[in-house]
């Protein structure tokens, strides 16, 4: 058992004991006074904080703020004079009925009573297809959610309220719909995201392709997936976007060359692909005249330009660093 724990412990087994000892030698309705006072003590100077707090702040919430000072502050008066228990009954009640309307009330909010009194059919049928939409949804009912919301126009709601039933392509198709009408790109990746759950894999190909027209490091992902749906023509064309990305990417930093020479390699460019790996290679050495950790990448690069002598030579390099760390 930690400190903290013990502390704990030991202060709920002293605070039983005061309470033990009340209820003993002074009977069980003297410890209800004393847990009533302690309560209502708190809770005023609490609300005579966010009163003054309020008003300085001119909040149209000062007045029921100041209402609960007065009820508490005059309910802890009565605790310990205890001359009128029935008013410390009735505000304690007040406070319950209090506590449970606004427990009630942020459970839905934004729903006006009327819509909070009736069940989601009513509302639908009613044309309140928003709040049918939220009742559906806190029953779980995502499907029927989905469509309400569409009726009421929240169509970024109903995809989620699909995509919660699993019905991934209707939300796909949502989200393709909100990338037209908005031309926000966000919103082909999410389609993409949905495809790709339901297993409708060039559709997915398709939305990240539009995705990538924005965010060009996608290209390759998009490749692999055009591959792995069968469409070999589609994905060569996405690894040549990939590829016009990767060399822009390379002449500024030169550790794309090696993805440079694998796209290459992919569109069956062997002599390019030489000359990338080639640069990679001058790259890495270049990197391990102040990081010897790079000679093995120089010795990956050369064994796979089959240049032995090169690739034996940085291994040993490499190794000699290893062995000195």
């Amino acid at each position: 058992m930690d400190k903290l724990t013990l502390m704990l412990a030991v202060t709920v087994l002293i605070i039983l004991g005061i309470a033990g000892y009340i209820a003993h030698a002074f009977g069980a309705i003297m410890l209800l006074r004393v847990v009533l006072f302690l309560g209502y003590l708190g809770l005023a100077a609490f609300s005579a904080f966010f009163t003054a707090l309020l008003l300085y702040a001119k909040s149209k919430y000062f007045f029921p703020s100041l209402l609960s000072l007065l009820a508490s502050g005059y309910a802890a008066y009565q605790c310990y004079t205890w001359q009128q228990p029935l008013h410390v009954a009735y505000i304690t009640a007040a406070y319950i009925v209090a506590i449970a309307t606004g427990l009630w009330w942020i459970s839905e909010p934004d729903l006006s009573i009327y819509e909070r009194i009736r069940g989601p059919q009513a509302l639908e049928k009613a044309g309140r297809y928003r709040a049918a939409a939220r009742k559906y949804e806190k029953k779980q009912e995502y499907a029927k959610a989905a469509e309400c919301y569409l009726k009421a126009g929240l169509q970024e709601s109903a995809a989620w309220c699909y995509e919660k039933a699993e019905m991934h392509v209707k939300a796909a198709e949502i989200y393709e719909k909100l990338a037209e009408e908005k031309e926000d790109n966000f919103y082909w990746k999410e389609a993409y995201e949905m495809y790709k759950k339901a297993g409708e894999t060039i559709k997915a190909a398709k939305c990240l392709e539009r995705y990538a027209e924005d965010e060009p490091w996608f290209w390759e992902d998009v490749a692999k997936i055009y591959e792995e749906g069968g469409d070999y023509e589609n994905a060569k064309k996405a690894w040549k976007e990939a590829l016009e990305y990767y060399v822009k990417e390379a002449e500024e930093e030169g550790v794309f060359w090696e993805d440079v020479a694998k796209i290459y390699e992919k569109l069956g460019e062997k002599d390019k692909a030489k000359e990338a790996m080639l640069r990679f290679a001058e790259y890495c050495e270049n990197e391990a005249k102040s990081d010897p950790a790079w000679w093995k990448h120089v010795a990956e690069a050369y064994e796979t330009l089959g240049d032995s002598a090169k690739a034996k030579e940085a291994f040993e390099r490499y190794n000699e660093y290893k062995h000195q760390h």
